[in-house]
C-alpha cells in the first residue's frame, strides 16, 4: 500500500493536477476534441476548411479503430483523420513556455495552432512535445488541429499492420505544460529531463548521479540555482546538492549532482519495490521556477550466461508474460484503468517480469511497475518486415523510448527488434547500429533482439547483448515435445550465449474442446481447442523450469489481441494465444497452470471446465494445487490412484470411468485449518463416443 501511496504522489506531483505548484502548470488537454475522418492531403488546415459540419465530438484518448480493427479482416479504416479543440489562453500565459505533450498519435502527426504548422511526428507509440506559445493569440478563441494517419508506410516502424494493428488516433492522453523561459527541459524528446544513473550497487552503498537539462529561452543570460534531492519512501530527506551558474541562451546545457547513498534500501523485486524519488527544482532569485519528480530503485541487474539473471547479487525468477496493450471494444484507447487491470492479472498469475511487445506502452504502465516490483522489458516496433527505409525512424523511436523511460527502475533491457531478417545484411547492420545509439544513450542497461529460427549463427544473431528466441514446437513446427532437444542442444553447443526465450505457445479458443490430442496441432487449421494450448503449456514449462541455461522465458500472450489481417481459429482478426481471453472475462486453463507454478497465493483447479461435452467415457482428470495433494470426488466417490504431473503442482487421475449425464467433479485441499475447494460439472453421453478419426471428420467438415 505504501508503494501505491509514493506512486500517486509522484504522478500528482509531476502531472500538476492534485494542486497547482510554483512553477511548472501541467493540466489534462483531453476535453472539448472534436472528430471527422477526412481524405488525405498535403494542406490539413485546407482540408479541415473545406467541411465545418458532421464533426463528431470525442474525449481523448480515442481511436477510430476501435471496432474495425478487431472485427473483421482488412476491413479497417487506414488513413488520414483529424481532431479540432478550439480553447482560450489566459493573458496570464503571456511570457510563459507553452508546450502540448502527446502521450501517442497513430501513427504519424501534425499539430496546427491558427492555422501555423506547431509540429510533427512519425511513430504511434512514443510521445512527442509540441511548443506552440509562439502561435497562441492570448484572451482570444485558439484553433488546435491534429492529423493523424495509420497508413502502412516504409519509412516508419511497424511497415505494415501484419503482426498487430497500428490503431489511428489520439489514442493516449494529451496535456498542456507551462513554464518559465528557463526551464528543465520539456522538448528532450519529450523527456522528463533528468536522467538518473546509478553504478557500484550494494547493500553497503550505492552511487547515484543525477543530470539536468536546462534551457533558457530568453535573449539573456539568466543565473540560476538547481537543487537536486533524494527522499525516502516516507518524505524524509536523505541527500541534496545546489549549484549555481549562469545559464546561456545558446542551446540545452547539462548539469549533474553526484551521491553516495550508504546502506541504501535496495529495489528488489516484487520482494521488496522500494523506491527513492528525486526531486529536482530549478530556481531564480530564490523562488522555484521549475520542479520535475522522478522515481530512484537503487537496484543492480546482471544476465549470466548459463547461469540466470541476478537482481542485487541474487538469483531472480524470470516467470515471464507478455502484453499487448489492446481491449476488446477499446482498441489502444485505454484509461489507467484497464493498464491497472491487466497489471492486477499480471501479478495475480505470479509473474515476476513482462515483455511489453511490440512497442512502447504507456508510461503510466512503467511506472506502475516500478511500485509493483515487475522487471520489464520494453522494444521499439521494428517487427516483422524490413523495407530498406526504416533506418532513420528505428533510431529515432529508440533515442524516444530510452529517454522517456530511462528513469524507471523496472526496465533492464532494450528491444530493438523482433523476427526480422534481410537477405542482404541490412537488418545485422540496422541492430547493430541501434545497439551502438542504446550504449550511447543508456550504458547501464542491456539489449536485445529476437530471432525466430533456433540456432545462434543466423545471419541477424549476436548484434545485442541477448538473443531473444521465439519457438513454438507443436504449433508452428514439429512436436510440443521438441522443445526440450531444442535446448539441450542449444546449452551444448553455445554455452556462452545470453539466451532468452522470448515467445512460446499455442493458440486457444475457448468454444473448440476436445480431449483427443495429439503432440502437434496444424494451426492453419480452423479448429484451435484450448486443451491442446493448456496441454503445450504443461510440458513446456516443465522444461523450461528445469533449465536455468533459458535465462528468461516469455510466455505468448497474457492477453488475446487483435491481428487484423488474418483470420485464425474460426475468429477474425484474432490471435488468441492469450491466457485469458481479448474482453478480460475470462481465464484460460493454462492460467491457472501457470498461477499454480509460479504465485505463492492458494490455488486448486480442475482443468478442462469448458469441455463440457465428454467424448470418451474413460477419461483423465487434472487438478493443478500448490497447496498439497488434493481429494477429488466423482459425483460423491472419491477417485484413487493419483500420480504426479510435469511438476510438483501438477496432479493427474488416470482411468476415470463417468456416469451417463452429469458428473460433478470436486477438488478439495485441507491447509491449516481452512479448505480449499474446486468444482465443476461435466456430461457424458455414450453415443457421442469420439475416436481421433471420427474428431477429424468433425473438424474438416465444422460439425465440432
Amino acid at each position: 500500500m505504501k508503494n501505491n501511496i509514493l506512486f500517486l504522489l509522484i504522478v500528482l506531483l509531476m502531472s500538476g493536477v492534485s494542486g497547482k505548484m510554483d512553477a511548472r502548470e501541467v493540466t489534462s488537454f483531453n476535453d472539448g476534441w472534436e472528430f471527422k475522418k477526412g481524405p488525405f492531403s498535403k494542406d490539413a488546415m485546407q482540408a479541415v476548411q473545406k467541411w465545418n459540419t458532421d464533426w463528431q465530438e470525442v474525449t481523448i484518448p480515442h481511436t477510430w479503430n476501435a471496432d474495425d480493427m478487431q472485427k473483421k479482416v482488412s476491413a479497417f479504416y487506414e488513413g488520414v483523420a483529424y481532431y479540432r479543440k478550439k480553447c482560450t489562453f489566459p493573458k496570464s500565459m503571456e511570457g510563459k513556455r507553452i508546450f502540448l505533450r502527446f502521450e501517442g498519435v497513430g501513427s504519424c502527426a501534425e499539430v496546427y495552432v491558427n492555422g501555423y504548422l506547431a509540429g510533427t511526428h512519425k511513430g504511434a507509440y512514443s510521445a512527442f512535445v509540441c511548443e506552440i506559445g509562439s502561435q497562441v493569440k492570448f484572451g482570444k478563441e485558439n484553433e488546435i488541429i491534429v492529423k493523424a494517419d495509420n497508413a502502412s508506410r516504409p519509412d516508419v516502424i511497424p511497415t505494415n499492420h501484419i503482426l498487430f494493428g497500428v490503431y489511428g488516433g489520439i489514442y493516449r492522453p494529451v496535456w498542456l505544460i507551462v513554464t518559465e523561459p528557463c526551464n528543465i527541459v520539456v522538448n528532450d524528446c519529450a523527456s522528463s529531463g533528468v536522467y538518473i544513473t546509478q553504478k557500484n550497487v550494494s547493500k553497503k552503498s550505492a552511487e547515484v548521479t543525477v543530470k539536468v537539462k536546462v534551457d533558457n529561452a530568453t535573449m539573456a543570460p539568466a543565473l540560476l540555482e538547481l537543487e537536486n534531492a533524494i527522499y525516502d519512501m516516507d518524505g524524509k530527506l536523505v541527500k541534496t546538492h545546489k549549484q549555481s551558474f549562469e545559464l546561456t541562451p545558446q542551446g540545452v546545457q547539462n548539469y549533474t549532482s553526484q551521491f553516495r547513498l550508504h546502506n541504501p534500501h535496495l529495489w528488489q523485486g516484487r520482494e521488496d519495490p522500494y523506491l527513492y524519488k528525486v526531486v529536482s527544482r530549478l530556481m531564480q532569485n530564490g523562488c522555484v521556477i521549475d520542479e520535475i519528480v522522478q522515481p530512484l530503485g537503487v537496484r543492480n541487474y546482471e544476465v549470466v550466461a548459463g547461469k540466470g539473471f541476478f537482481l542485487n547479487g541474487k538469483r531472480y525468477p524470470m516467470y515471464g508474460v507478455t502484453r499487448h496493450q489492446d481491449w476488446w471494444g477499446l482498441g489502444s484507447a485505454l484509461t489507467n484503468k484497464e493498464h491497472d487491470f491487466d497489471l492486477a492479472q499480471i501479478m495475480d498469475i505470479g509473474a515476476t517480469t513482462v515483455r511489453f511487445a511490440h512497442y512502447q506502452q504507456s508510461d503510466y504502465i512503467y511506472s506502475r511497475c516500478d511500485t509493483l516490483g515487475l522487471v520489464i522489458w520494453a522494444e521499439i516496433p521494428f517487427v516483422n518486415r524490413v523495407t530498406g527505409q526504416e533506418w532513420d525512424n528505428a533510431h529515432q523511436q529508440m533515442r524516444e523510448l530510452i529517454r522517456q523511460s530511462f528513469n524507471h527502475p523496472s526496465i533492464y533491457v532494450w528491444g530493438i527488434h523482433n523476427e526480422v531478417y534481410h537477405p542482404h545484411g541490412y537488418t545485422a547492420a540496422l541492430t547493430q547500429s541501434i545497439h551502438d545509439l542504446c550504449k550511447l544513450e543508456d550504458p547501464g542497461r542491456y539489449t536485445v533482439s529476437v530471432n525466430g529460427y533456433g540456432h545462434a549463427d543466423h545471419p541477424v544473431n549476436q548484434n545485442a547483448d541477448i538473443q531473444g528466441m521465439n519457438r513454438y514446437f507443436g504449433w508452428y513446427e514439429r512436436k510440443v515435445q521438441d522443445i526440450k532437444p531444442w535446448i539441450e542442444k542449444m546449452e551444448q553447443e553455445y554455452p556462452w550465449q545470453r539466451l532468452m526465450l522470448t515467445e512460446y505457445g499455442a493458440d486457444a479458443n475457448i468454444k473448440h474442446q476436445t480431449e483427443i490430442l495429439g503432440d502437434a496441432l496444424n494451426w492453419t487449421s480452423p479448429f484451435y481447442p484450448e486443451t491442446f494450448q493448456t496441454k503445450t503449456h504443461e510440458y513446456q514449462w516443465s522444461i523450461i523450469s528445469q533449465h536455468p541455461y533459458i535465462i528468461a522465458s516469455y510466455l505468448w500472450n497474457m492477453f488475446d489481441f487483435a491481428v487484423p489481417t488474418s483470420k485464425r481459429g474460426s475468429v477474425d482478426a484474432r490471435n488468441m494465444k492469450g491466457m485469458m481471453t481479448f474482453d478480460r472475462k475470462i481465464k484460460k486453463d493454462s492460467y491457472f497452470w501457470y498461477k499454480a507454478n509460479w504465485s505463492k497465493e492458494p490455488v486448486i483447479y480442475l482443468t478442462q471446465r469448458r469441455n463440457v461435452e465428454r467424448e470418451r467415457k474413460e477419461t483423465t482428470v487434472t487438478v493443478y494445487s500448490n497447496i498439497g495433494t488434493p481429494k477429488v470426488y466423482l459425483n460423491g466417490r472419491e477417485l484413487t490412484g493419483v500420480r504426479k504431473g510435469y511438476t510438483d503442482v501438477h496432479y493427474i487421475f488416470d482411468n476415470v470411468l463417468l456416469n451417463d449425464g452429469k458428473n460433478v467433479l470436486k477438488a478439495t485441499v485441507s491447509r491449516q485449518g481452512q479448505e480449499y475447494t474446486d468444482e465443476i460439472e461435466w456430461m457424458y453421453n455414450g453415443e457421442r463416443e469420439r475416436t481421433a478419426d471420427s474428431l477429424e471428420y468433425e473438424k474438416e467438415h465444422g460439425s465440432w
